[in-house]
């Protein structure tokens, strides 16, 4: 197959498309790349010929990785037809597969709903292209609304873009489309928000305070001495409880976010938590489902205890991490504990803790004069 890199001159400006031709055959794709006219030669400035330049040097980079992939069959025209399906309908599809994650599957299904808002039609995968995508994130930045009416937060439009870039890639990686349109767009950058978590004389009163529901507080004070997220928590089953004369009492499961297999050391308090060992196949703990009924019972817990913060059932996961920095664990071994994939994502909470021990330094003061 021969694939040609085109121009076509339309309105004022110059549209860059590629030709692919094979047994007299013809069919095009248009790169949604364009070029400044030049009338009259010369006549451009240098920056809009510098501009023209790297714009022909992507539309010629996208040429090249397109020959190498006809000569790997993995795009020709026997595949043109994925493109022409919809592309609403392979993201629903991913979304749905996120159903045992309660969590991911709000976010994957936020997404959708906004993608429908966004296009109300269906949209087919050729039609995704570098500008729907722009249009995607823009909407994302100025139109959205949650669900009380308020623009999105800074990072919600960086998880929502994200689960586009990631829908994206699937289709990328079967083969539906050569590459991915949401690299050209500028993504949104991730915003560095307050970490809220229980020191270590909090958490004490909170354990030592009646709460109106039994298994939360199990779970919760489980959480908040083992790092594990709800998920995690809520699917945990007795057989992936383990215990050895060397190691101790131990947890081997997957995480439910990274999918990532896991050995977690856990203490004889965390497993007193779980009460009386059942069959290998029962949940450890049952009677409790993920809502807002459980936020309302853990609030009413922790003003019972005389905490003001704003605690949710996470903050457990970030009570564990800041807890086991500020007692001197090291930030690697904290960042296995909690499965993390990255040294960085640990170092939020480092960064907690070191503006902790600030504050804790500038407390003494002697008014010297």
């Amino acid at each position: 197959m021969k694939i040609t890199l085109r121009q076509r001159q339309k309105n004022n400006k110059i549209s860059l498309y590629l030709e692919y031709y094979e047994k007299g055959r013809r069919e095009y794709e248009y790169l949604n790349l364009y070029l400044i006219p030049d009338p009259e030669k010369g006549s451009l400035t240098k920056f809009q010929k510098d501009e023209n330049k790297q714009i022909l040097e992507l539309a010629e980079t996208i040429r090249s990785k397109r020959h190498l992939e006809t000569q790997n069959n993995i795009y020709g025209f026997k595949d043109k037809d994925k493109v022409k399906g919809s592309f609403k309908q392979f993201f629903s599809d991913l979304a749905e597969m996120k159903r045992e994650s309660l969590g991911n599957y709000g976010n994957w299904n936020a997404v959708r709903i906004y993608i429908d808002k966004y296009s109300p039609k269906d949209v087919s995968f050729e039609r995704v292209n570098k500008d729907w995508v722009q249009g995607f994130r823009d909407y994302l930045d100025r139109t959205a609304r949650t669900k009380h009416g308020k623009p999105l937060a800074l990072n919600s439009k960086y998880s929502y873009f994200n689960k586009l870039i990631a829908a994206l890639n699937q289709a990328v990686k079967e083969q539906i489309i050569p590459s991915n349109p949401a690299y050209m767009v500028e993504p949104f950058p991730q915003d560095e928000t307050q970490r809220e978590f229980l020191t270590l004389d909090e958490l004490t009163t909170l354990a030592n305070t009646p709460c109106t529901h039994e298994t939360l507080r199990k779970m919760f004070l489980f959480s908040c001495i083992t790092g594990l997220r709800w998920g995690d928590v809520e699917k945990l089953i007795w057989q992936e409880i383990q215990h050895s004369k060397e190691n101790g009492y131990y947890i081997r499961f997957k995480q439910e976010k990274t999918t990532g297999a896991e050995t977690l050391p856990i203490s004889e308090e965390a497993r007193s938590l779980c009460g009386e060992e059942g069959q290998p196949n029962d949940l450890v703990f049952t009677g409790l489902k993920y809502g807002n009924w459980n936020q309302t019972h853990l609030k009413s817990w922790l003003r019972a205890a005389g905490i003001t913060k704003h605690i949710t059932y996470h903050c457990s996961r970030h009570t564990y991490a800041t807890l086991q920095l500020t007692l001197g664990t090291d930030i690697y071994t904290v960042s296995k504990l909690l499965g993390h994939k990255n040294l960085s994502t640990t170092e939020i909470y480092a960064k907690v803790v070191n503006e902790k021990k600030v504050e804790a330094a500038n407390k003494i003061n002697l008014n010297l004069k």
